[in-house]
């Protein structure tokens, strides 16, 4: 057909030219689904996206949970679980996307119009640019950038980007900081709550003169810093010296001040969150799911006036908040969004509040919180004699209470109460004023008629239970038919195990794998019974495994006795422990011994010994994967046994990735299980390492010094020994010097050796047990390269790198004469290097 034959068509039949028309209008004012930008004569609406280049990101319209809400938002585009990066209208939904359009407008800046046509949020950049030459460009780091065409040239001018603008995510690659010249801040500011991206009331900002981030309550409240930047990580989170995944980057010029990171190849997507919990979150994708590395504050309850007001925080429970007794959500919809911000209110007014200080002849009453952490911004208020009538006496007075000597008030609204452990003796009682209807009255006329009532019947059911239990206790079974491994593993019934801890009612404690109880078999020996959590085998693939675990023997291994199998039911039984954890000890719990240098030195020994029989003894090398004190168990003797050896496999984990429970332990966990490479039993020796420091200072690797002036052991360790300072130094002050040089000396290098980065360089567990007994020696080793930074007494930063001009020479050599050895293993009194 000839182009003058089309034109006649055209002109001779007008529906033709008008679905012509139509159709090209269509395809110029419309994004093309999947293109990377939107153009000045396009438009993006309803379900429509772009994506960047490399299909990394993708941006469109998105409706957060349950929200009836629309926002352009932009999301990872290869993950399967949809998460959020940016948000560009958060304080400004729409209530339609197929009728609201995000498009450049003729002033030349990206526009989101609502159904009304209505512009709701814009770049608004100043330009006289006209909007055929500029585009919207998203690219594979997460930013989208509003551009100007260059015209003939490759170079075009970004007018604005997101980046610039964040929102709750820091993305590598991307900066946040502060800009010296407007004084203004970026942020990241956290989301109202999980169906609500509105700027919530935590954010995280650069405090550009100690080059130290904090987090701030309603921007104004401070309640946590990063510390300063000593050019490795910021002080006060050591985590980040796993530097092997993230290349953190300060840059300070006149116009701005900023960090920058990005990751190293083949790590995993990385994203640092300002958390609706208040919490600043480190998360790296793996595989499923988001898996947390870290998170500051390291306590939930330390984030301000996190439950709002009359709300209590208690860390060892879920939601960590609840209204107090007596008071309830002012917003239950916002309470199961987990926004806890508008606190709590009282359910019935308080007597002085309604008529005078008496309601229908009853004053407000007091009801006891032991064991609480108390709000701040209290009042005193007299000697603690009166304190009560003073509280009462003042309609304001909400709660009181007694701190020595002192009364202390609470004027209205109170903020920030916890709830402590009940062994925890910080804790004060407190005393929360409530109407007397809302705490039981003893004072009843019928009290003493009920009470013979009550008695009677509780009496009754006593001689009922003691027949039932009599009758029980003749039909029981001791040992349900089973398999017995090497006539030492023995099936329990499951009831039997149940009487036997007395309903599991006295709980020795719990990790990731369950927790476990005290019981006491009808011989009068003490057990201790695991129940087992996330069990997904089925009985006869648990049986097998347990069968083999039974088979595993050694004086410092705790020695399984038997296990239950009774449906979803899963308990493992096991020697019980009389002197509990090496946790206990080591850090020092008020009711436990002081160990004293050298029954620390062969609890250190002994826990070698049981791994080394793990990794190199058994049929199959067993890999623990969770060394840690708390799972060292103390016999009568305070000969230690290895807890919790071969459980990871009971319960499914894969251990050639990241656990999902890392968090718990990350301050043992080797590189390795960060970057996602199959997990060797040099993981074992890394945790090891890090434990071996712990035997030695008697405190979490992780915690400063009573003084402030050691940020963390293990580097201030590794300085000392390759310096030849004062060794006793590092230990324990509660052994007051009382040690061994020459063993402090060998179990730091032993520990120095055991965490380097790169897990051939560290030993096995057969060359530490020979170290620890002395068969060989081992000379000085290289400072391990996530530790060469460490503060002196002087506050000093020292480098310990062969380029740095502060190491010395004799460092220098010490460490490349290690170097060399470092494969260096012979027999009898040769030298480990």
């Amino acid at each position: 057909m000839s182009s003058a034959t089309s034109i006649d068509m055209m002109k001779n039949n007008p529906r033709f030219m008008v679905a012509v028309l139509f159709l090209c209008l269509f395809l110029k004012t419309h994004v093309c689904h999947g293109a990377d930008r939107i153009s000045g004569n396009q438009t993006l609406t309803s379900d429509q996206t772009i994506v960047s280049a490399g299909e990394i990101f993708e941006l469109g319209f998105f409706k957060p949970g349950n929200s009836s809400k629309y926002y352009i938002g932009m999301w990872y585009k290869q993950i399967s679980k949809q998460t959020i990066v940016w948000v560009a209208n958060r304080e400004a939904p729409v209530s339609d996307k197929t009728s609201s359009v995000l498009r450049i407008s003729d002033d030349g800046n990206l526009v989101l119009l609502n159904g009304s046509q209505i512009p709701v949020w814009s770049t608004n950049v100043s330009s006289s640019t006209a909007s055929s030459s500029v585009r919207a460009v998203l690219g594979d780091e997460g930013n989208l950038v509003l551009e100007e065409d260059g015209g003939g040239s490759n170079s075009s001018r970004i007018l604005w980007q997101s980046i610039d603008h964040p929102a709750h995510t820091w993305l590598p690659g991307s900066k946040l900081g502060y800009n010296n010249r407007t004084k203004e801040n970026q942020r990241l500011i956290s989301w109202k709550n999980s169906e609500d991206p509105a700027p919530g009331l935590y954010s995280l900002e650069l405090e550009a003169s100690t080059k130290s981030y904090l987090i701030l309550w309603n921007r104004t409240q401070r309640y946590w810093s990063s510390g300063p930047w000593n050019g490795h990580i910021f002080e006060w989170v050591p985590e980040m010296r796993l530097n092997y995944i993230y290349d953190f980057k300060f840059v300070e010029n006149e116009n701005e001040s900023y960090f920058i990171y990005s990751l190293y190849d083949n790590s995993p997507t990385s994203r640092f969150v300002m958390d609706v919990s208040g919490q600043i979150k480190q998360q790296n994708w793996m595989g499923n799911d988001w898996i947390l590395f870290w998170s500051q504050p390291r306590k939930q309850c330390e984030v301000y006036a996190l439950c709002g007001s009359y709300g209590s925080c208690n860390e060892k429970s879920l939601p960590f908040c609840n209204c107090l007794t007596g008071f309830e959500p002012n917003s239950q919809t916002k309470w199961d969004l987990n926004d806890y911000s508008d606190g709590c209110r009282r359910k019935t007014p308080l007597a002085c509040e309604s008529n005078g200080s008496v309601s229908n002849g009853e004053r407000d009453k007091f009801l006891p919180m032991p064991t609480m952490l108390l709000p701040n911004h209290s009042v005193k208020a007299g000697s603690a004699a009166q304190c009560e009538s003073t509280c009462l006496n003042n309609c304001s007075c909400t709660a009181y209470s007694l701190n020595d000597n002192d009364c202390l008030i609470w004027i209205g609204d109170f903020l920030d109460l916890e709830q402590l452990s009940e062994d925890d003796g910080t804790g004060r009682t407190f005393y929360v004023r409530l109407a007397a209807s809302e705490l039981p009255n003893p004072k009843k006329k019928n009290g003493v008629v009920i009470g013979v009532a009550v008695g009677s019947a509780v009496g009754i059911s006593v001689f009922l239970c003691l027949i039932v239990f009599v009758i029980l206790r003749r039909r029981k079974k001791i040992l349900k038919p089973g398999k017995t491994v090497e006539g030492s593993l023995m099936a329990y019934d499951y009831r039997y195990l149940q009487n036997a801890t007395k309903n599991f009612s006295e709980k020795l404690g719990g990790g990731g794998f369950g927790s476990v109880f005290k019981g006491t078999l009808p011989d009068q020996t003490v057990i201790a019974v695991k129940q087992l959590e996330s069990v997904s085998q089925g009985e006869k693939q648990f049986r097998t495994e347990v069968s083999t675990i039974g088979t595993i023997q050694h004086v410092n291994l705790v020695r399984l006795r038997g296990f239950c199998s009774e449906g979803a039911k899963r308990l493992l039984v096991y020697d019980y422990m009389s002197n509990g954890s090496l946790d206990s000890h080591i850090f020092r719990e008020k009711t436990s011994n002081l160990l004293d240098w050298k029954t620390r030195y062969q609890i250190a020994l002994g826990t070698a010994r049981g791994l080394y029989y793990l990794h190199e003894k058994c049929r199959d090398c067993i890999i623990h994967c969770d060394i840690k004190p708390e799972n060292i168990l103390l016999d009568s003797q305070f000969i230690p046994k290895v807890a919790d050896f071969g459980l990871a496999k009971l319960v499914g984990r894969d251990f050639s990735r990241v656990l999902t429970t890392m968090r718990g332990t990350r301050g043992y966990l080797a590189p390795e299980w960060i970057s996602g490479v199959a997990i060797t039993a040099k993981a074992d020796v890394f945790s090891f390492g890090m434990m071996l420091f712990e035997f030695v200072s008697g405190r979490r690797n992780s915690e400063q010094s009573e003084d402030g002036k050691v940020k963390f052991f293990p580097s201030w360790a590794a300085s000392v020994i390759i310096d030849g300072g004062d060794v006793l130094s590092l230990l324990d002050p509660s052994l007051e010097r009382n040690a061994d040089v020459e063993e402090i000396t060998r179990v730091c290098r032993v520990a120095c050796w055991c965490i380097q980065d790169d897990e051939n360089r560290r030993p096995t567990m057969g060359q530490i047990v020979q170290i620890l007994e002395r068969v060989i020696d081992v000379n000085q080793p290289p400072v391990p390269r996530s530790l060469q930074v460490f503060v002196d007494d002087q506050e000093n930063v020292i480098f310990y790198t062969e380029s740095s001009s502060s190491q010395s020479s004799q460092t220098r050599s010490n460490t490349s004469t290690a170097s060399s050895q470092a494969k260096s293993t012979t027999s009898s009194k040769n030298s480990l290097s």
